[in-house]
């Protein structure tokens, strides 16, 4: 039996006018969050996040994939920037990893609790604190980047102190929410320092006799405050650097992120031999 509604064709596209009517109400409501890009506009600012470890034999793919986008820089108008953070739950399987951390494996535990995940596992990419996936999956990584880059965000101003010294910076943070993006309350304040051009030869565990090359890593990651009002906030914040790590490989990245649901919701980086950077 033909249903009804496809036996009278003014009533079906009558019905489908109202239903299209109807998800666009429910659906688009806070649509003035989007990004209406122009030619000109300084680009948006998209953070993916790769929980990894170098005794990991399937993280690898994903380290080189998130290089590569974060060098690469595929798409127009957007800014990805890249946090790999390395775990530390893989270090008594053969391989210490240099540059792991508790720190990473707690941040990754938070993040299993807000997604509601009975467990952690590498590697996991993370973008903007809202979609997870497989890290390697190149096409999952893409489709959830341009949709991240499609939400709005706070503007934020970052100055650097010109005359740092060697294990010392100063870091002026401002922002401002020009859009009037609608925030949830309870921010959190980010402030992450991160470190270019590293590799390891990997001489234990499942890597072991690889060369493997990384994104930018966290050396440091760490809550700088907690906000109620994003309008006007202002903050200076004095940053630690080690001196074994090279400063022209530097970079510094604020982020103000929701606490319940953990999605960022503003994003400014700048390295570490710049002034300033607005974004």
């Amino acid at each position: 039996m033909i249903p009804y509604l496809l036996r009278n064709p003014l009533l079906y596209a009558f019905t489908a006018g109202l239903t299209a009517l109807f998800l666009f109400v429910a659906f688009g409501k806070g649509s003035n969050t989007h990004v209406s890009r122009h030619p000109g506009d300084a680009p948006q600012v998209v953070v993916v996040e790769l929980f990894t470890s170098e005794g990991c034999s399937s993280c690898p793919p994903a380290d080189t994939l998130l290089k590569e986008l974060s060098e690469q820089q595929p798409f127009p108008g957007v800014q990805i920037v890249a946090l790999e953070e390395h775990v530390d739950y893989w270090n008594n399987l053969g391989w210490t990893d240099p540059f792991s951390s508790n720190q990473s494996s707690q941040r990754q535990n938070d993040y299993a609790e807000a997604f509601r995940r009975d467990g952690v596992y590498t590697p996991q990419m993370i973008v903007d604190g809202q979609s997870e996936f497989i890290g390697s999956r190149s096409l999952s990584a893409r489709e959830a980047i341009q949709k991240a880059a499609d939400q709005a965000k706070l503007a934020m101003d970052l100055r650097l102190d010109g005359n740092s010294k060697a294990d010392k910076s100063a870091l002026e943070i401002e922002l401002h929410n020009p859009k009037a993006i609608s925030l949830r309350d309870g921010l959190e304040l980010w402030v992450a320092i991160t470190e270019k051009g590293l590799q390891s030869d990997v001489k234990a565990g499942e890597n072991s006799g690889e060369t493997l090359k990384h994104a930018a890593v966290v050396r440091s990651l760490h809550k700088a405050d907690t906000l109620h009002e994003a309008t006007g906030y202002k903050k200076q914040i004095e940053l630690t650097l080690d001196p074994k790590w090279k400063k022209e490989n530097l970079a510094v990245v604020a982020f103000i992120a929701e606490k319940d649901t953990r999605k960022i919701v503003g994003v400014a980086t700048a390295s570490l031999n710049s002034a300033a950077v607005t974004k």
